[in-house]
């Protein structure tokens, strides 16, 4: 029996997000939107680091919100921290693994590290990405998938996530029997690494990152 406490809800079963043409309320303005750092945070950075573009599975998001997600501001303080966590998101964009692949690293890796903003914003991201809600959901709880491949994706995923990489050789191939290759292996690692990076920056005492309302985490 999974004895993983339960994360706060990422996605109501009666109201999954507000429809796409209402306002944005003070849970949406937490969300992933553009990850263009706002004119503020950009005219920090160096003249060396060009604007970043924004990603691409961020698309819908894009078209509803243009200002920088407030878990990110915890990276302002770092112009080369931010970047790279954005350089990252948008170079796991261009990897093999399918959009939905991401998402499912992604919120196995949040789910694992205990990092509730993240699944928030991830599971958000999700729905909005149209992902099922039953697959939003089992990621959430750390249940299995109906999809053998992606379940197997999954468990690597969280199995790497909490062993820190210190994973054997059974549990490699046991994904790449799941029809995942090497090159994917390390795409996996890609997306652990630019959650960690957000999650380590989070967690710093004193930073001027603003939390996600409590209401955010159960939307």
């Amino acid at each position: 029996m999974n004895s993983t406490p339960r994360l706060a809800s990422v996605v109501s079963p009666t109201s999954r997000l507000q429809r796409r043409s209402d306002p944005p309320n003070r849970c949406q303005e937490h969300l992933m939107p553009s990850l263009i750092p706002d004119p503020d945070v950009q005219s920090e950075l160096p003249d060396a680091m060009p604007a970043i573009p924004a990603m691409p599975a961020l698309s819908k998001a894009e078209r509803r919100f243009s200002r920088l997600p407030k878990p990110l501001r915890t990276l302002e303080a770092a112009p080369a921290s931010l970047k790279s966590y954005l350089a990252l998101g948008t170079l796991l964009e261009k990897t093999s693994l399918s959009s939905e692949e991401q998402q499912v690293v992604l919120l196995s890796v949040s789910r694992e590290s205990r990092c509730a903003v993240c699944m928030g914003a991830h599971g958000l991201l999700a729905d909005m990405m149209d992902l099922p809600p039953e697959m939003i959901e089992a990621l959430r709880e750390g249940g299995r998938l109906s999809d053998q491949r992606l379940e197997s994706l999954r468990q690597f995923t969280a199995a790497l996530a909490k062993a820190h990489g210190r994973i054997d050789e059974a549990a490699v191939a046991a994904l790449e029997q799941a029809g995942y290759d090497r090159q994917q292996v390390l795409e996996v690692i890609l997306g652990i690494g630019m959650k960690t990076l957000a999650r380590y920056s989070d967690q710093i005492p004193g930073t001027d990152g603003q939390p996600w309302p409590a209401a955010c985490l159960a939307c």
